[in-house]
């Protein structure tokens, strides 16, 4: 793989690529870029050749593996075969979603003697604050995004489920945008509170004289539809009559308007979410089994706020920003935060939105503070480690003690780096970054 007449082959490889390729040696060393790595990730101005990739992607010292991360590397060379994942990169921009796809190349003798990486930033999601779209860098969060990543291509259904105010509608947005019906509408139907008859006409419009008061004909949603993305929000809430109906239009494309007789055809996506069991209310009876195996084809499960505690800072200042009608930005006080992130959050991310416009209210001088949060939030819960925000999204300047006391559980506890991230709820990844800026290995 070092002989230059091999590596000149490479790089003719790789410049058909459209998407930045790289080439790596089974020491994690770059060997050969395309040109759109070196434009997209800035390897133009700095080194990168013969760097390994996990120093020059993440600014690790050890794999990702050894770094609280999946490593395609080490999954490759177990199966030789390829293997792909979500990573976050750091890039001339900032920290940013990649789709990581790794293959190995294999000599004669079926052992790896290199690797090929493509790499393919999303762009429906921020690992850092945004005034729109999905924000969020947290294990569980980056687990979503690449279920999202991975279905979108397809034509497959995609059922959402999760808590209430976990962002469903901003994750069917971004299935959407990542797929090749992205050009076309985005039609979003709340099935709450939809009366069968209202449902009825509602999804499938309706003709002329077809009731009292239906003056002209109207076009329904999943006509609106055409050439896009259907969106069925709160589907346990779908009326038992017309499942069936909606069965009939989820398998054989055709419909039919209220009060008509023409069968017409269909072309969307189906997205569906809901925050109820339904396998529970297939088993109750309340909801079809048939419609349910059609619309569950690919079930995504959106995680909690509070199973994403490490989003909590970056979720804030994204908010903070997106309704902040000043030019000085608001930013939260460190015993604030360590309130919210001791916080359970039953209501999700839309609770997170309601507290942080009550607090904004009182934030005078621009900080928000403890007592601008709702009385007691996180008292009972909140950890005597007062830990600031990434330096990557960080909101204020690091405190000293807080620092000292992350000195001080790291050394005096005895398991491992993940046990010690769970004991102080944070991720293993953000444990590695606080520890290796502190010089603790």
């Amino acid at each position: 793989m070092d002989r230059p007449t091999t590596l000149q082959g490479l790089l003719s490889y790789l410049e058909q690529e459209s998407q930045p390729t790289i080439v790596l040696d089974t020491d994690y060393r770059i060997l050969a870029a395309n040109t759109a790595y070196r434009r997209q990730f800035g390897a133009v101005e700095r080194p990168y050749l013969g760097q390994p990739c996990y120093r020059v992607s993440h600014g690790y010292d050890v794999p990702c593996d050894q770094a609280g991360e999946h490593c395609p590397m080490r999954k490759a060379f177990e199966t030789r075969g390829p293997d792909r994942v979500l990573h976050i990169h750091h890039t001339p921009r900032g920290p940013e979603h990649v789709n990581v796809e790794l293959r190995p190349i294999l000599d004669d003798n079926h052992q790896v003697v290199a690797y090929v990486e493509r790499l393919n930033t999303v762009r429906s999601a921020s690992a850092r604050p945004s005034a729109e779209g999905l924000v969020g860098r947290s294990e569980a969060f980056n687990h979503a995004l690449e279920a999202v990543q991975r279905v979108a291509p397809s034509s497959l259904p995609v059922l959402l489920l999760g808590e209430s105010g976990t962002g469903k509608e901003m994750f069917a947005r971004a299935v959407h945008e990542a797929s090749d019906r992205a050009s076309g509408p985005f039609v979003v139907v709340d099935c709450s509170g939809l009366t069968e008859t209202l449902f009825e006409s509602e999804l499938f419009g309706y003709e002329k004289g077809a009731f009292t008061g239906a003056q002209a004909r109207k076009p329904g949603l999943v006509e609106t539809a055409e050439g896009g993305t259907l969106f069925l929000d709160e589907m346990g809430d779908v009326p038992l009559a017309m499942q069936v109906k909606l069965l009939r239009l989820i398998e054989s494309g055709t419909y039919r308007r209220v009060g008509g007789v023409e069968t017409l055809q269909s072309n969307f996506r189906l997205v569906a979410a809901t925050h109820k069991p339904l396998d529970q209310m297939v088993a109750q009876g309340l909801f079809r089994q048939d419609l349910y195996f059609r619309i569950a084809a690919f079930p995504i499960h959106l995680p909690s706020l509070r199973d994403r505690l490490d989003d909590i800072a970056l979720l804030a200042e994204s908010i903070l920003a997106r309704g902040n009608r000043t030019k000085d930005p608001l930013r939260l006080s460190s015993e604030a935060l360590a309130r919210m992130r001791a916080h359970h959050w039953p209501g999700n991310i839309r609770e997170l939105r309601n507290v942080l416009e009550r607090a904004r209210l009182y934030a005078d001088d621009g900080v928000i503070r403890v007592k601008d949060l709702p009385p007691g939030m996180g008292e009972a819960r909140v950890s005597s480690v007062r830990f600031v925000p990434p330096s990557a999204y960080r909101t204020q300047a690091p405190r000293q003690d807080d620092d000292e006391a992350l000195r001080f559980h790291a050394s005096h506890f005895t398991g491992t780096r993940r046990a010690l991230a769970q004991s102080l709820g944070m991720s293993e990844r953000t444990l590695y970054r606080r520890l290796k800026a502190l010089g603790i290995e």
